[in-house]
């Protein structure tokens, strides 16, 4: 990775003092786990070089964004421990060991600093353990939050990001493999919006974004190992910049971005990273060594203009914003994009509708369909393409408690006809207190823990919880908010 991506990690640990520290703060931890206590700190973690311990149990971070002046409050805001789409992947199935794998915003107890979590649940009993702290990140924005990945050997790797360059960044990987009862800092730097791809046979491929003086910009690097990194190399950069989503395919990965335009439509008052529009692909089936559009045609990268050869559509012309979602792939290894549109970033009814949308590439063109309509642009769910033809999504689809805030009622649509139409399946949630946000689609995802995701109160600070159910949606459960012992089960709420 560039200088500009991290920092030496070898220069951090002749520090002989902060070795010190650690070591004395290791020792004081191993003794807290041994006692079964929570070993959550009460200040930031300084230049961890492990992981801490275990909490007694499974909180999310309550995060707020951009105060509105309304009653809505906030442009964003509630329980975001599974936060944000441009964060992926929060959790992996292994079928070697019959576990789902996954990471979380968590929050010190009674309190809103954002904890670094990693668990797992066992699909052979039907528990989960203690959950992993590694570490106080020292903010409550949960920007930060960690996503997974896991190499060939079963090791464990967690991206803790951070939300521009004011924090630093870290990867931690498990000392043993399949486990997450201890972690090492592997790699350390500055990176946001973190979405890591291990691809067999080649190592890690990292998309993520590095700000820089106007905006932020699109990168991607590679390791072998996940503690060697390549140079950053730039994708796309113009305007204000872009967020990304991605997600692989069958030796395939796919981005889906927007951009930030320095004026919307030519509308000087509109202008600033609230604003966001078009629609852009890009994919490389060479672990990143090309790139191409969908038509199979070679980018030449970096990207620098709004008008080139990745734009999907033009949702500028048509005065619309555009938030990305998820990306899929269909059975022929062709892209499938999830994302919504609305006419403006506030919430509330005046930017209706927030409609749900699918792009399809055929071959030849792209196709675009729509799923459902929502009440705020940061609804955000996963889309399902699976073995049989049917396509699935999963997410906060249906008016919540807090209408117009991010989130809602859980709802599970399907079609049988490559997007083209689609019918509500089932209310997976219903009559809840809070809104549920962030629907998270695992890696290989069993049938038993299909979706992840947290819930929180819209409009002021709350508790928040963890939830995940299976395939069909008939079966939901929570995550034990409090533990007395050293495993759990999840509560069924369904």
């Amino acid at each position: 990775m560039s200088t500009e991506f991290g920092l030496a990690h070898s220069a951090c640990r002749a520090l002989s003092a902060c070795l010190l520290v650690t070591a004395l703060f290791a020792f004081c931890t191993t003794a807290q786990k041994a006692r079964g206590q929570s070993t959550a700190p009460a200040r930031p973690s300084a230049e961890p070089q492990k992981s801490i311990g275990t909490d007694d149990g499974y909180r999310g971070i309550w995060y707020s964004n951009q105060e509105t002046g309304d009653e809505y409050v906030y442009k964003y805001s509630g329980g975001l421990g599974t936060y944000c789409a441009k964060h992926s992947p929060f959790a992996i199935y292994s079928a070697k060991v019959n576990k789902t794998f996954f990471a979380y915003g968590g929050t010190v107890k009674d309190k809103r600093e954002l904890l670094e979590m990693v668990s797992y649940y066992d699909h052979a009993t039907g528990t989960v353990p203690r959950p992993t702290i590694l570490m106080n990140k020292g903010t409550s924005d949960a920007h930060d939050n960690p996503v997974i990945c896991m190499d060939d050997k079963g090791f464990i790797f967690v991206f803790c990001s951070s939300h521009g360059t004011a924090r630093q960044s870290y990867i931690f990987k498990s000392d043993k493999a399949f486990s997450t009862d201890s972690f090492s800092v592997a790699y350390r730097g500055n990176f946001s919006y973190t979405q890591p791809w291990y691809w067999p046979g080649e190592g890690f491929l990292f998309i993520h974004t590095l700000y820089q003086k106007g905006g932020r910009a699109s990168h991607w690097s590679t390791s072998r190992d996940g503690v060697t990194w390549s140079e950053s190399h730039l994708l796309a950069f113009y305007d204000q910049g872009h967020y990304q989503v991605s997600r692989p395919g069958k030796d395939v990965v796919g981005v889906g971005f927007n951009y930030h335009p320095k004026t919307f439509h030519g509308d000087p008052k509109k202008r600033g990273l609230n604003w966001r529009t078009n629609l852009y692909f890009a994919e490389t089936r060479d672990f990143g060594r090309t790139w191409t559009n969908a038509k199979g045609e070679k980018l030449d990268l970096p990207l620098t203009s709004p008008h080139n050869p990745a734009m999907v559509r033009e949702y500028e012309a048509e005065e619309l914003l555009v938030y990305v979602k998820d990306i899929n792939y269909d059975a022929q290894s062709r892209p499938v994009i999830l994302f919504v549109t609305s006419r403006g970033y506030e919430p509330g009814p005046r930017n209706d509708p927030r409609t749900w949308h699918i792009a399809r590439w055929t071959g030849s063109e792209w196709l675009f369909s729509r799923v459902t309509e929502s009440d705020n642009n940061y609804d955000t769910g996963s889309l399902y393409i699976e073995p049989d033809g049917l396509w699935r999504i999963i997410g906060p689809t249906e008016p919540g408690p807090q209408r117009y805030n991010p989130g809602g009622e859980v709802a599970i649509w399907t079609s049988k006809d490559q997007g083209q139409s689609w019918t509500k399946l089932r209310d997976v949630t219903r009559n809840s207190e809070l809104n549920h946000t962030y629907v998270r689609r695992p890696v290989d995802p069993h049938l038993d823990f299909y979706a992840f995701w947290a819930d929180g109160h819209g409009r002021k600070p709350s508790e928040s919880r963890l939830y995940f159910c299976n395939k069909t949606g008939d079966r939901v459960f929570r995550l034990p908010f409090r533990m007395e012992g050293e495993f759990a089960k999840p509560e069924a709420v369904r």
